[in-house]
């Protein structure tokens, strides 16, 4: 693959899509913007973010976690107590996140309108 004037490996090609997967999933990133502003315990999380279940809020927070985008600490108690929050990386992340985020609140009608627009022909 070529990217500008550089030839990128297929197996740099594979590695940088599976990151960009990761943080490009609608899941992922409600919830590190949800833990910008601290710690959240994971029925904090559910309870802010109604549309995700519980499966897949676990399933994504254990991706975020295996890749280094956040940290998992256990409370011992009953029930225990789990409690997520970014880390360095995972903060970073967050200012192209942002930057993306407000081009899609900026041309999200744009959008809308060229969907009705192929709609209308099919």
């Amino acid at each position: 693959m070529r990217l500008g004037n550089l030839d990128i490996p297929s197996d740099v090609c594979r590695s940088v899509g599976d990151v960009l997967g990761r943080i490009g999933d609608k899941w992922a990133v409600l919830i590190m913007v949800m833990l910008k502003d601290g710690d959240q315990r994971f029925s904090d999380l559910q309870r802010r973010i109604p549309p995700v279940s519980k499966k897949m809020l676990t399933v994504t927070l254990r991706g975020l976690e295996r890749d280094g985008y956040l940290t998992r600490a256990v409370t011992p108690s009953i029930p225990p107590r789990v409690d997520y929050a970014l880390t360095p990386m995972g903060r970073d992340v967050l200012r192209p996140l942002n930057a993306l985020a407000q081009w899609a609140l900026d041309h999200r009608l744009d959008v809308e309108t060229a969907r009705a627009a192929y709609d209308a022909k099919a």
